[in-house]
């Protein structure tokens, strides 16, 4: 895997990253949460797809690459905040917040 590899990566992941951040949360996870969270959404999206036989064909690989690491980022997020122990209040005030 050469640099250009790796950094492709990095900014695919980013951008993942960052893309499923605005969606769930409002706002990203900064720059090394971004990158993490987008390539850790990469494999769960690649997974989740492969698993319920859905291929992604937008015409550009780079893309496909991101709308997969976007899916899986938003499919992670969601069960992590899910998963997240928080109070009451704090479930309450996200609903009225969302209204």
């Amino acid at each position: 895997m050469g640099s250009e590899s790796v950094f492709l990566i990095i900014v695919i992941g980013g951008v993942a990253g960052w893309l499923a951040g605005l969606l769930v949360r409002g706002s990203g996870y900064g720059i090394i949460g971004d990158v993490v969270v987008g390539l850790i959404g990469a494999f769960l999206g690649n997974w989740l797809l492969r698993v319920m036989h859905v291929s992604v064909s937008l015409g550009n690989p780079i893309v496909n690459r991101i709308t997969v690491s976007v899916i899986g980022a938003v499919a992670l997020m969601v069960v992590v905040g899910l998963l997240r122990p928080r109070s009451l209040r704090e479930r309450v005030s996200d609903v009225w917040r969302r209204h």
